[in-house]
């Protein structure tokens, strides 16, 4: 079953933010992510969304998902993102279609 991983970041250091960036693809699709959407300007409808980017990643299941997460090379290349920025970062478990 697919799993979803929903970020909401705020970035305060968008040149060590680039460090993150230029790393990320490599390890994330290795893991077998997916990227569903990334946007800076979202529509709010409803509440408060108060972050600078908002992230909507899809794995073929929980553990990639999670095997992504805690792995050596993304918690390496994670340290850019910690230091760059704030965030909230969920998983969420899909729905059997």
């Amino acid at each position: 079953m697919p799993a979803y991983l929903v970020a909401q970041i705020t970035i305060h250091d968008r040149d060590r933010y680039t460090n993150y960036e230029a790393g990320f693809m490599d390890i994330f699709t290795a893991h077998e992510g997916r990227l569903l959407a990334v946007d800076e300007q979202v529509e709010t409808l409803e509440g408060a969304w108060n972050c600078t980017r908002t992230v909507i990643a899809e794995f073929p299941s929980r553990e990639a998902a999670l095997a992504w997460y805690r792995s050596d090379d993304y918690q390496t290349l994670a340290q850019h993102r910690f230091a760059a920025s704030d965030g909230n970062v969920v998983l969420l478990e899909g729905i059997a279609a």
